[in-house]
């Protein structure tokens, strides 16, 4: 297949410095919430060192269930489930208009010069927000097969309403979907990760087709969990930028083997998981959301919640230090494959190359791991090692946002954003 992408325009920037606001930026507005002021979070982004924010623009949702977004209830899970686990700590209920909250961070960019990623992460956790099932329900409802090309329907009709309020210039490249094959919109792919990039690959180059037949001028894309590295021929090719999460994991897949965390609540060894778990914790059977549309609309697995929700972050953190020199250099090498193998793929089909998310993994919202001095120091490595693949944009770290620990440290995002706009590597031996 012959494919020549959609050029980047010229008024974009030309390093993307990237910082995750996903679905928080609409679930997470209510008082004292981290969005509650999108120019107090565009400010504190500019400070730091970013122009660029990657959102779950919520697009089927807006443009393509066709239900009433006027005004949009949103909030926890429910008591508190998820209240310890990164992304899903909600502090309150609130209602937004969701086309005006929309515009009203398109405005933001506008004023603060920065632009946006537009994605979606419907098919993975956005609608487990809302005060009922509806969004998941439309969702839902449409065949497998057809999901992403209705995304794709939907992110076009979204770019259209942004231009109708002179606000299409913020838009970075817009992706399909978040993660594809991760999640709902792959299903009935079974297999490993890597064949359910391979058995994607049709449904998503029919839907970046049809994203191309509206929106001709627009760069778009898909993104992937980790980097495929067995399934890079699954990678549609005509998509515009190539976007991976290099969440390389190392240690903390050891952590996550070895208390059984992406298993079933069944296999779940609760004994054994006392050793991590505050006193006190509940039975795993107990621990739930306050709707069982929930727990499908999310999807994140049952003991991964419930030890995030209930475990001792500090014990957790401890263990990963302590198995971390085991994995030290398999996670430094599995960063650097993973990125040469990305470079390779985007310069033989004449892309840019993009990180929008990594770089060690999902730990408890209260853990520090990643926010500590390895994590911190990880994060130094990946930025060099972006520069090194001449990547268009990257981030300094998933939890380098606003609803994250790790935006207070100033310092390391403001060090790692600057080197990788001016292309100085931090450490030069």
């Amino acid at each position: 297949m012959s494919y020549t992408p959609v050029a980047i325009p010229d008024h974009l920037p030309r390093r993307l410095t990237i910082t995750l606001w996903d679905f928080s930026w609409y679930v997470r507005t209510g008082p004292g919430e981290p969005f509650e002021d999108l120019d107090k979070a565009f400010d504190e982004a500019v400070e730091r060192g970013y122009n660029t924010v990657r959102i779950c623009a919520m697009p089927y949702l807006l443009f393509g269930s066709g239900l009433d977004t006027t005004a949009l209830h949103l909030g926890p899970l429910g008591g508190a489930y998820g209240q310890r686990v990164r992304w899903y700590d909600v502090g309150a209920p609130t209602v937004i208009d969701a086309r005006a909250h929309l515009l009203a961070l398109f405005a933001a960019a506008k004023r603060h010069d920065c632009y946006v990623i537009v994605s979606s992460w419907e098919y993975q956790q956005s609608s487990s927000f809302a005060e009922t099932s509806d969004w998941f329900d439309a969702l839902i409802a449409i065949d497998p097969e057809d999901r992403a090309e209705a995304q794709a329907v939907a992110q076009a009709d979204l770019v259209a309403f942004l231009s109708e309020h002179d606000l299409a210039d913020r838009i970075a490249f817009v992706e399909v979907h978040n993660e594809v094959q991760v999640g709902h919109l792959a299903e009935g792919i079974t297999g490993t990760l890597d064949d359910r990039v391979v058995g994607l690959r049709p449904r998503l180059e029919r839907a970046v087709t049809a994203f191309h037949e509206r929106q001709p001028t627009v760069p778009v894309t898909v993104n992937y969990a980790h980097v495929p590295v067995g399934g890079m021929r699954g990678v549609p090719e005509n998509i515009d930028v190539l976007v991976t999460h290099p969440y390389v994991y190392g240690v903390l897949d050891a952590f996550i083997a070895e208390y059984g965390l992406r298993g079933t609540v069944a296999a779940f060894d609760e004994n054994k998981a006392s050793e991590i778990l505050l006193p006190g914790a509940p039975p795993i059977a107990s621990w739930g959301p306050g709707a069982d549309f929930r727990r499908r609309a999310t999807i994140i697995s049952a003991p991964e919640i419930y030890v995030h929700d209930n475990g001792d972050a500090e014990a957790i953190d401890r263990w990963l230090y302590r198995h971390f020199s085991i994995w030290e250099q398999a996670m430094n090498e599995r960063l650097t494959l993973w990125l040469d193998v990305a470079r390779d793929w985007a310069v033989v089909h004449g892309v840019p190359l993009v990180f929008g998310e990594g770089w060690i993994g999902y730990t408890p919202r209260d853990g520090r791991f990643e926010e500590g001095p390895v994590g911190a120091e990880f994060c130094r490595r990946a930025i060099d090692e972006s520069m090194r693949v001449d990547a268009w944009g990257t981030i300094v770290c998933s939890n380098a946002a606003p609803q994250h620990a790790m935006w207070a440290d100033v310092a390391l995002q403001q060090q790692c954003n600057a080197a990788f706009v001016h292309m100085t590597p931090i450490h030069t031996a």
